[in-house]
């Protein structure tokens, strides 16, 4: 079955809207409600199947994100609802004052993935697997082999491969993080074939090749708020494009403005 991202109606969601309950915020002046894009907050509208959360260091993406994932019953660390470890408890209150709208279809699995905790994850599944047992081993989801003999990348990708599901509902924090070029391709093709069988993901990058997706939503978080904008406004595209349009002329101009070489 193909999916046209344009006609997908709202009983298509698993995941409607993410609402701020504002009367709850006590202080707007501390973190995380001090963001600007978290003061600002009203409603997100998420898209059928692709959602990118973009914006500078520090604008609030992965705290956004990880709220999402808490209210959903993820753990804040990474994992799956079955998922209960914590090697530092340090997410923000954010995820109690969050209302999220859901489609009147469940997913058939959830997941959130953060790049930084990934590590963790891998470290939790092989303790849970050398515990005495009746199932099968976890790490069987993933593919077979243990997450910490792969690369970074590779275990990324092991986990998009094995363990994502069609009509599933994934929440993902810089998934390029570890990734090539060419595996962040990969990665976009597998995102492919899982949104064509029903897949939903709510996704923070910086890729300027993951955030081409099309029919995807994006949505710029910043100093002004949280608005959405169109792939060819993102500063992430006319960077890469400048840059490889002319890289000698683009390195020339940008070491001129700092100052580089001057007497």
């Amino acid at each position: 079955m193909c999916y046209d991202h344009a006609a997908m109606t709202l009983a298509s969601h698993f995941l409607l809207r993410a609402q701020l309950l504002r009367e709850g915020v006590l202080d707007f002046e501390k973190y995380p409600f001090s963001l600007p894009a978290i003061r600002t907050l009203d409603t997100i509208v998420f898209n059928p199947a692709v959602t990118f959360l973009i914006g500078e260091n520090g604008t609030g993406k992965s705290t956004l994100l990880e709220a999402i994932a808490v209210n959903l019953g993820l753990n804040a660390e990474g994992g799956s609802r079955s998922f209960r470890f914590s090697t530092r408890s340090s997410h923000s209150p954010l995820h109690r004052l969050l209302r999220l709208a859901k489609g009147v279809r469940r997913p058939r699995d959830s997941y959130f993935m953060r790049a930084e905790s990934f590590f963790n994850v891998a470290t939790e599944i092989e303790r849970l697997d050398s515990e005495p047992a009746g199932g099968s081993p976890i790490i069987g989801a993933y593919g077979g082999r243990s997450l910490h003999e792969m690369s970074h990348g590779e275990s990324f990708l092991a986990l998009v491969a094995n363990r994502f599901r069609a009509g599933g509902l994934y929440i993902l924090d810089e998934p390029e993080a570890a990734l090539s070029p060419s595996r962040q391709m990969a990665l976009l093709v597998k995102l492919h074939q899982l949104v064509e069988e029903g897949t939903q993901f709510v996704i923070a990058t910086h890729s300027p090749l993951l955030m081409a997706y099309p029919g995807a939503t994006i949505l710029l978080l910043d100093k002004s708020g949280i608005a959405q904008v169109k792939y060819e406004a993102t500063e992430h595209f006319r960077i890469s494009r400048d840059f490889l349009r002319n890289p000698e002329r683009f390195l020339a101009n940008l070491f001129k403005v700092d100052g580089v070489g001057e007497e």
